[in-house]
Formats: C-alpha cells, sequence, structure tokens
C-alpha cells in the first residue's frame, strides 16, 4: 500500500510538472476569450467594467485603462472574471442595499440597473466567445494544413463485427451516413465513435450502385497513443491506406469557416451524446475529467507537437462554452435562467432565493470538481 501511494505520488509530481507550462497556456486563452466577450458587450451596452482578471486571488501585476477598468493578472491561474459596477463579488451578485442607494448617473453604469435583454447579451457573450474562438481555431488549421482526404473505402470485415452482421463487404466506399456525406475515412470513424449503441444508416458504392445499410457500432475501450483509455464506438471494418491515396485540398476562407462550424457543432452534439448516454446508464462517468486531466492532456499535446496544442485549445473553448451555458446557479447558464424568470414574472427573484440558487449551483460545482479530480488522479496514478 505505501509502495502504490508512493508511485502515486511520483507519478503525478512528475506529470504536473510537465503539464503545467502548456496547461496555463491554452487555459489563459481559453479564459481570455470568455471573459473578453462579457467584456465587450457589457462596455457595448453602457455598463461600467470595474475589473478583468486573468485568475483569482491576489493581483500579482495589473494596471487601470482610460476607462477605469483594472486589468490584473491574479495569483490562482484557473479561471477569471469581469466585474460590473453594482457587484458584490465576482459572481456578479448584487446587494440590493448598494442598488437602492446608487444615484440616476450611478445606476446609468450598473449592471443590475440595466434591462433584462443586455443583462442576458452580457452574459450569453461569454460562452459564445468561446465558440466562436474554437470556430476560427479550427477555420485556421484548415485554412492553413488544408482539408484531409482519404477514401473511406472497406479493405476487411472483422467476424462477428457490427459491420459483418450489417452486410459491409471489402471493397464498399462509405458515401453518407444518416444523410451526412462522408468525405474521408477519418470522417466516418469520428461518428462511429461517437454513437456506439445508436442505429447509423450507411449509404455505401458497391460495383457502381448505391446500397443502403443499418449497422449499430459495438462499445469498446481502446487506447491512444498516449495510452489513455476510451471508450468507443467500433464498426469492426479496416482500412488499408494505398500509397499516393491519402491527400490534403487546399480550402478557402468561406470553406474554412464552414470547416469550423462543423466542428464545433460537432463537439456540443458530442457532448450532449455523452452526457445522455450517462443518463440511461450506458456511458462511463469515469471518463469525465478535470482540472489534472486537462493539465495531462495538454502536456501530451505539447509533446506532439504545436498543431495538437492549439487544437485542444479550441476544443476546450468549445467544451468551457458548452458548460457555462448550463442552467446551474453560478454558471452563466444560471444567471440566463434567472433572467428567464425575470421574462416570465415581471420582477426579478427575491435576494434570498437568488442567494440560495448560488450555494446550491457552488455545491454542484464543487461537486463535480471533486468527482472529476479524483477520476484525474486513479487515472494518473495507474499510468
Amino acid at each position: 500500500m505505501i509502495d502504490f501511494f508512493v508511485h502515486s505520488f511520483n507519478t503525478l509530481s512528475h506529470g504536473l510538472l510537465g503539464y503545467a507550462v502548456p496547461f496555463l497556456f491554452v487555459l489563459t486563452i481559453v479564459v481570455f476569450f470568455h471573459e473578453l466577450g462579457h467584456f465587450l458587450v457589457a462596455r457595448w451596452a453602457g455598463v461600467r467594467v470595474l475589473t478583468f482578471s486573468l485568475g483569482f486571488g491576489p493581483e500579482l501585476v495589473g494596471f487601470n485603462d482610460r476607462h477605469g477598468t483594472r486589468w490584473k493578472i491574479s495569483a490562482i491561474p484557473l479561471g477569471g472574471y469581469v466585474k460590473f459596477f453594482g457587484d458584490e463579488s465576482e459572481a456578479s451578485t448584487p446587494s440590493a442595499e448598494t442598488l437602492a442607494a446608487m444615484s440616476a448617473e450611478e445606476r446609468a453604469g450598473s449592471f443590475h440597473h440595466k434591462k433584462v435583454g443586455p443583462r442576458a447579451a452580457i452574459v450569453a457573450a461569454g460562452p459564445i466567445a468561446n465558440f466562436i474562438l474554437g470556430a476560427l481555431i479550427f477555420a485556421a488549421m484548415a485554412l492553413y494544413y488544408g482539408k484531409p482526404s482519404t477514401i473511406a473505402r472497406v479493405d476487411g470485415v472483422v467476424a462477428d463485427g457490427a459491420a459483418a452482421a450489417a452486410g459491409f463487404k471489402i471493397g464498399d466506399v462509405v458515401v453518407q451516413i444518416d444523410g451526412k456525406p462522408i468525405e474521408s475515412f477519418a470522417d466516418m470513424q469520428r461518428i462511429v465513435a461517437m454513437n456506439a449503441g445508436s442505429a447509423l444508416a450507411f449509404q455505401v458504392k458497391r460495383d457502381g450502385a448505391i446500397v443502403s445499410l443499418t449497422a449499430t457500432p459495438a462499445l469498446l475501450e481502446r487506447k491512444d497513443p498516449f495510452g489513455n483509455s476510451h471508450r468507443l464506438g467500433v464498426l469492426g471494418v479496416e482500412h488499408k491506406s494505398q500509397a499516393g491515396e491519402a491527400s490534403t485540398t487546399p480550402v478557402g476562407v468561406g470553406e474554412a469557416l464552414k470547416i469550423g462550424v462543423e466542428q464545433v457543432w460537432f463537439i456540443i452534439t458530442s457532448t450532449f451524446k455523452f452526457l445522455g448516454s450517462l443518463f440511461v446508464g450506458q456511458g462511463n462517468p469515469n471518463e469525465v475529467s478535470g482540472v489534472l486531466g486537462i493539465a495531462k492532456m495538454s502536456g501530451q499535446a505539447a509533446s506532439a507537437g504545436f498543431q495538437f496544442v492549439i487544437n485542444l485549445c479550441a476544443v476546450l473553448s468549445v467544451s468551457i462554452g458548452l458548460l457555462n451555458l448550463f442552467p446551474i446557479p453560478l454558471l452563466d447558464g444560471g444567471h440566463l435562467m434567472f433572467y428567464a424568470a425575470e421574462l416570465v414574472r415581471g420582477r426579478p427573484l427575491s435576494e434570498r432565493t437568488q442567494e440560495m440558487g448560488f450555494r446550491i449551483g457552488l455545491g454542484l460545482v464543487l461537486m463535480l470538481m471533486v468527482f472529476a479530480t479524483y477520476n484525474d488522479i486513479l487515472r494518473m496514478a495507474a499510468s
């Protein structure tokens, strides 16, 4: 038992040191754009912004701009916040007494005295900025590297696999899955991987004719090049690249932006499918990752090359944007939920109700963090 804990400590210590720099690089970019979304729309709406902080806790370095906003980097680099005039805390919670005592001039610049529409726009701007950042990164990568194209041809069918049961044959070329055009073998792999247990409608080209097949990918555990285990949908087909077959097609700006948006949408839909699988008991909750897991992925991406770091940055940006839209008090989605209630009621929820909501939200977020960190430690200690 002692040997296990010593090994775990050494593994975690070595990993954390190697992952810290790329992790902070990725997280800082994602957090900066999230908070920048809040900041820009708040300025547009006429709200005074008191603080723009990367990180929490004591200030390390900062400056004031000409509008009086304090831009700073704080000691705990695990997030950030924008504090508006009228906020009592970094979570944008107000004080009824403070708001009531404001002059007319102060109310004009107060976040909490704005109508529901501008307040909702300011709150939603953070996650939207994350989606935009992800789409732009994916688009830039497509513009720079081109669009990979490897024919989705079946060169082998695994006996007793999902493809064999569906009637796939060697030489089949997959052209559509559930009505979505398939332009490469990687496109097919990506869709199959996220649809374990779900019936997929395939259109394949066979001897010059189009054949319709229905297959349900099996759920199997596979390891990636870094040794991380993942539970993915597997069709049971093999592909052998032939000389000169793999290629990349240059794309223009419009096509690159389309690819970027499609990638963002794929991450969003894949996330909901994973959450749905957890809800019905088919998903693996141990795959939920926290800060340590993201740090590990950042270090692994850095060891593979800058392209992989930037790709992780895009994926993480979309994921954080989506997470923040969940209707949990304390997150942006929780604020939007309160604003929706305000529209229905014609007045804001009581200060006590909002305070209780934030406490419940804080408890939920902390429980999720503890659970995710526990998973991270188990995975890192076992590696």
